[in-house]
Order: C-alpha cells, then sequence, then structure tokens
C-alpha cells in the first residue's frame, strides 16, 4: 500500500465523498472534505447554478494544497476530495511531488446523474453537471493516475481502490 496524499478527484456527483468516506475507514487516513474548503462566496455562486471560472477555483485550490502541505510537513498520508477538472488545478495541486497522488473516479454520465437526483442537501445542483463535463480534462497517462470505473456499490469501487492502491 502506498503511503502518499491521494486527491480523490472527479465531476461532481460521480461520489467522491462517499466514496473517500468509505475508503477513510479502510486507511484511517487524516481526511478532508474539500467542499468544506470553498469560500463562502463560491458556495452561493453555485447554489444559484453559476459555474466557478478559474479565478473562483484558486483560493479554494490554494486551502487544498495547504492542506496536503501539511499533511506532507507533518510525514503522514491524507485523503482530499477535490474536482480536480483540469490538468493546470491538478499541477498546482500535486506540485510536482511523486508522494500526491490522484485517485480519479470516473463513471458514464447516467451514472452520475441517477447519483445527483438521489442526493440531498449539497450546494451543487445538477445543472452544473454539464459545465463540470465541459471543463473536465481527464487525466493524462503522464500524470501516473489511479484511475477507478464507479461500480454499482460503494464497496465494490472501494475494493477496486484498495486492490488498485496494493499494486501501487
Amino acid at each position: 500500500m502506498i503511503h502518499a496524499v491521494l486527491i480523490v478527484m472527479g465531476v461532481s456527483g460521480v461520489g467522491k465523498s462517499t466514496i473517500a468516506e468509505h475508503l477513510n475507514a479502510h486507511l484511517h487516513w487524516p481526511f478532508q472534505e474539500g467542499d468544506d474548503l470553498h469560500p463562502p462566496a463560491n458556495v452561493e455562486k453555485m447554489k444559484h447554478g453559476i459555474p466557478l471560472t478559474d479565478e473562483d477555483r484558486l483560493p479554494w485550490l490554494h486551502a487544498i494544497k495547504a492542506w496536503i502541505d501539511a499533511r506532507l510537513a507533518a510525514g503522514e498520508p491524507g485523503l482530499v476530495t477535490c474536482s480536480a477538472l483540469k490538468r493546470a488545478y491538478r499541477d498546482l495541486l500535486i506540485d510536482h511531488r511523486d508522494t500526491v497522488r490522484i485517485l480519479y473516479l470516473h463513471a458514464d454520465r447516467a451514472t452520475i446523474e441517477d447519483h445527483l437526483a438521489k442526493r440531498t442537501g449539497h450546494f451543487m445542483p445538477p445543472t452544473l453537471l454539464e459545465s463540470q463535463l465541459q471543463t473536465l480534462e481527464e487525466p493524462e497517462p503522464d500524470e501516473h493516475p489511479i484511475t477507478v470505473e464507479v461500480a454499482d456499490t460503494v464497496g465494490d469501487t472501494v475494493r477496486a481502490i484498495l486492490e488498485a492502491l496494493d499494486r501501487k
């Protein structure tokens, strides 16, 4: 099993938070829900169905990077959720460190739409899925992502992730 900080990435509704929480039940690593680090202005924009710009995302990405930096400085592994939709965002977060890895959760549109339809209490409305899909730059092989297809059950997805981590 690798000892690093994993950035659980993917579009809204793919299951980042749910899967990360279940994964954390196995790993017992320090965990940060990336959405909790959004500035209030970002949350308000998303609540109103307004997609975030790169400028909007920058303070949020720096907050996530600071959390990652703190884990690395403490010599601890970590698990943080972040959509990390663009290569530039991932480059900022990873910052050329091989101890920071991307865990890319991938699912087809129908699965994501189903998740969004069932989700309650989240500030990100399902209407923003299209903007997320348009913004998404899937990780390239040179980023060395751990790519996992979201399975029918959370347990199956977590098992696939743990197996992938064991292989690394």
